[in-house]
């Protein structure tokens, strides 16, 4: 009951956490500057890479 308990808890923040960010507008700005970073890390070359290497793509 109490681990139950926790995760409603925590799913009710996080629904409160990203109704403000969309509010506040800055959802949008954070999800572009995570793909940003991940791009410019090489990051997304990288997934791409691994996933032609076990025949995803």
């Amino acid at each position: 009951v109490v681990v139950s308990n926790n995760m409603s808890k925590d799913l009710q923040m996080r629904a409160a956490i990203n109704q403000k960010l969309i509010e506040m507008g800055e959802r949008e700005r954070l999800k572009e500057l995570l793909r940003a970073k991940l791009i410019e890390c090489g990051w997304k070359d990288q997934l791409k890479a691994h996933c032609k290497g076990k025949g995803i793509l």
